[in-house]
């Protein structure tokens, strides 16, 4: 493990593997280099490209400051785009593809921009997020009702059944969401304007002209695959990519070639 500081002055920790053209993986919900995708997609990566997973800040064993605001966000990702020489290809998955994005619009030195399945939801194929659900989240937060932010987020946010999130409850990895629940606050910032069941607008992201690609896999529910097609439809310079037989949990080894064909 690695840090760097961000301009904020937070530690962020970092890994980085392989040789070749930089490759920055941006996490999820959730999720950090103990905890989620990115690890063994940097695996698979690291034959062709020098890859570097991090921790969000407030996960695992980057630092957190307040206030937050998703600039901070944007900060980190630059720090580690310096930290690999100036310039990187970026790929965010779920609502870090959203972050990885609006770095990206905000001028970050990226040559190329990769995202796979953010949460948008964009007609009627599932309900949207509650009007109250930043709210709700924030008060639960507060408060220090964890469990209970986590179980709201999972049913509100990603539309699991209420029996499959009860479930979750008992397994290992329900004491690791709730000890960094609090990140959820930081992800909804940057997707919950589109989880409305509203059409997506162009102008947020009308300055991305790199290279762009918006993936989904194909036994993925019909609102994510939608929002990402409606996603690459508003992009300046995207293409649009479906990997067949893949779900959100994504497998790192039907998705490197994708990524590695693109990137190079």
């Amino acid at each position: 493990m690695d840090t760097i500081t961000s301009k904020d002055g937070t530690q962020i920790a970092y890994d980085r593997i392989g040789q070749g053209p930089a490759v920055i993986l941006v996490d999820g919900a959730m999720c950090h280099r103990a905890a989620g995708p990115n690890p063994a997609l940097a695996k698979e990566l690291a034959r062709s490209f020098t890859v570097y997973t991090y921790d969000r800040r407030g996960r695992g064993d980057s630092g957190d400051t307040a206030p937050f605001s998703p600039e901070r966000e944007i900060e980190d990702l630059a720090a580690l785009v310096e930290e690999a020489g100036g310039t990187a290809f970026l790929y965010g998955i779920s609502s870090g593809a959203a972050l990885a994005m609006a770095a990206v619009e905000s001028g970050l030195p990226v040559s190329k921009v990769a995202v796979y399945e953010a949460p948008f939801v964009v007609d009627d194929t599932r309900p949207p997020i509650p009007d109250d659900y930043v709210r709700q989240l924030e008060e639960m937060v507060a408060t220090g009702r964890r469990g209970q932010a986590v179980a709201y987020f999972m049913r509100e946010g990603v539309n699991l059944p209420g029996v499959l999130v009860a479930m979750m409850r008992f397994m290992p990895a329900w004491s690791g969401m709730k000890a960094i629940v609090h990140t959820l606050l930081y992800d909804v910032a940057f997707v919950a304007d589109y989880e409305r069941g509203k059409p997506l607008p162009a102008a947020p992201w009308a300055s991305v002209k790199i290279p762009t690609l918006v993936i989904c896999g194909g036994k993925s529910p019909a609102w994510m695959r939608n929002g990402m097609r409606a996603w690459a439809d508003v992009l300046p310079n995207a293409e649009h990519h479906t990997l067949d037989g893949q779900t959100h949990i994504v497998k790192a080894a039907a998705l490197a070639p994708v990524l590695e064909g693109f990137f190079r």
